[in-house]
């Protein structure tokens, strides 16, 4: 098909290896860039809610790493996907690299979503169908590093855990919609296609801690699938060469053949 080369253009490890090297400190400034920004219109330039007080600010942490934890699993499905379907070794690598920062953030969206319900409803955890889904989205995340800690993230783990990658994508729609299915303690979402229901500093906040999050998970999932590569392909000749011209270029710098260039001299 037409569409073909330029979908696996990047399937080749060799490929992926160096386009994630280019993209990866890119990402990680990105990520710093918006940050910061990020921060000050969370933590200083909204004010505090009428209801909640000061203690509304963790929304900025909170509903970021909800977004992060469900956006990152159906990657991880669609990767999966890709892979049993043409089996290319990058997709599986790709959905490997990208679980372990989804399950930080399925983590970190139940830690920060008890401290933020214990001042509401008077109790650190309820079992609401947001929350239990919510809970089955870390164990599945969980299962998924588990398995693939199984085989010692060999090759042999590629197929099991793209299975598990899509069973797992079912509790997605689930979560999202338990809001509306169920009587649930949990809110609504605040941001809908009619509109934000919150003022424009604070989506603003919420959007750039959001943007944050995700070239921050570019960044690492960059890094850690070229770490990955060069596990899975240690016995190629490609990787082989660049490991050899990349210590012969350290060798050169610290012997003196490329001198650094200092302005004014």
């Amino acid at each position: 098909m037409a569409f073909e080369p330029k979908l696996f253009h990047f399937a080749a490890p060799k490929r992926l290896h160096a386009l994630a090297g280019r993209w990866a400190p890119r990402c990680g400034w990105l990520a710093l860039a918006l940050l910061l920004p990020g921060l000050w219109l969370a933590l200083v330039a909204t004010p505090a809610d009428a209801v909640q007080g000061e203690g509304y600010r963790i929304l900025y942490v909170h509903v970021p790493a909800a977004w992060m934890s469900m956006w990152i699993y159906a990657v991880i499905a669609f990767w999966s996907f890709v892979g049993l379907v043409w089996r290319t070794r990058a997709s599986y690598l790709m959905a490997h690299a990208l679980a372990p920062t989804g399950a930080v953030f399925a983590l970190l969206s139940l830690v920060t979503g008890a401290l933020w319900g214990k001042p509401m409803w008077g109790t650190w955890w309820v079992w609401d169908a947001r929350l239990t889904t919510s809970l089955l989205l870390l164990f599945v995340y969980l299962g998924y590093l588990a398995l693939l800690r199984a085989h010692e993230g060999r090759a042999s783990a590629d197929r099991p855990c793209a299975v598990l990658g899509l069973l797992g994508a079912l509790n997605l729609p689930v979560i999202y919609f338990s809001v509306h299915w169920w009587n649930t303690l949990h809110q609504g979402a605040s941001i809908t296609p009619s509109g934000a229901s919150m003022p424009g500093a604070t989506l603003a906040g919420l959007l750039l801690m959001t943007g944050a999050a995700w070239a921050w998970t570019f960044a690492v999932t960059f890094k850690r699938v070229q770490l990955l590569i060069e596990e899975r392909e240690a016995h190629t000749r490609w990787l082989h060469s660049l490991q050899v011209d990349a210590q012969g270029t350290s060798n050169l710098i610290a012997a003196g053949a490329y001198p650094l260039r200092v302005e004014g001299t």
